[in-house]
């Protein structure tokens, strides 16, 4: 039950980062970096949910 619930924080995170890059932080020298943790947190949380479903987590 725990993972299950680290994976949707990973998935709320990276989701509001990538909405604040599109949004209020657009115009910041950073926003190419925000973007980039965004997918690692998108990619870790697949990874995640990829070994729960095969039974590894």
């Amino acid at each position: 039950m725990a993972l299950w619930v680290l994976f949707i924080l990973i998935l709320l995170s990276a989701t509001g980062i990538l909405a604040l890059t599109l949004g209020p932080l657009k115009t910041t020298g950073n926003t190419s970096t925000l973007r980039l943790i965004a997918g690692v947190q998108y990619a870790l949380a697949a990874v995640l949910l990829v070994a729960r479903l095969m039974g590894k987590a």
